[in-house]
C-alpha cells in the first residue's frame, strides 16, 4: 500500500536503522551488504573525504537521502553534497534530504541489490540531473560513470582499474586499484 511522503519521512526518522526508501510511494528497506561491498563504499568514502575541503563539500555514506519526487527517495551508497545544502538543514530536526543536483552519486553492486541499482535507482538520478553517477562493481573491478552532458543526456565511460578523475569535482582522483585491495 503507497504512503504518503509525511508517513515516508516520519517513518524514516523514527526507525533510521531500517535505511528505509520510498519508490513509487512504496516503503522499501534498504538490505544488508557484503563485505566486498562495505569495503569499498568505506574507501571510496575515505578517499573523497581526503580529497575534498569541509567548507565546500561533505561526503555522505549511506546516509541521508536523494529525492525525486514525493514518491521517490534513495539512499546512495556514497554521494557528494555541498556543504551549505548540510548547513541549511542542521538544527531543523528534519529528515536529511537533498533534492537538487549533486556532483556525484555512487551505488556499490551487491547481490541483494544489483539489479534494483540499475534498474531503478541509477535512471532516478539521471532524471534527478546528478552530475556524475557511478555504479562500482566490486568482484568485476569496474566502474561505469554517467556524466551529465550539457543537453541533459548522459555520456557513459566504463573503467576497469586506474583513476578516475569525477568532472564535477575538480582536483580529485579516486584510484580503482586501492579500492579493490
Amino acid at each position: 500500500m503507497p504512503v504518503t511522503e509525511q508517513t515516508f519521512r516520519k517513518i524514516a526518522l523514527e526507525d533510521p536503522e531500517g535505511h528505509w526508501e520510498l519508490y513509487c510511494g512504496h516503503l522499501r528497506r534498504k538490505p544488508g551488504m557484503t563485505a566486498e561491498h562495505n569495503d569499498v563504499m568505506n574507501l571510496l568514502a575515505s578517499q573523497l573525504w581526503r580529497q575534498l575541503e569541509s567548507q565546500e563539500y561533505r561526503v555522505r555514506t549511506n546516509s541521508g537521502h536523494v529525492r525525486r519526487s514525493a514518491e521517490n527517495y534513495f539512499i546512495p551508497d556514497v554521494y557528494v553534497v555541498p556543504t551549505e545544502q548540510v548547513r541549511l538543514q542542521r538544527g531543523t530536526g528534519a529528515l536529511e534530504t537533498f533534492e537538487g543536483p549533486l556532483p556525484l552519486v555512487v551505488e556499490v553492486w551487491s547481490l541483494s541489490t544489483g539489479q534494483y541499482d540499475v534498474d531503478t535507482k541509477l535512471p532516478e538520478y539521471q532524471h534527478r540531473g546528478d552530475l556524475e553517477i557511478w555504479r562500482i562493481h566490486p568482484l568485476e573491478r569496474t566502474l561505469v560513470a554517467w556524466r551529465r552532458q550539457a543537453d541533459g543526456t548522459y555520456r557513459e565511460s566504463q573503467y576497469a582499474g586506474g583513476t578516475v578523475h569525477p568532472v564535477a569535482l575538480p582536483g580529485v582522483v579516486i584510484d580503482l586499484d586501492a579500492l579493490y585491495e
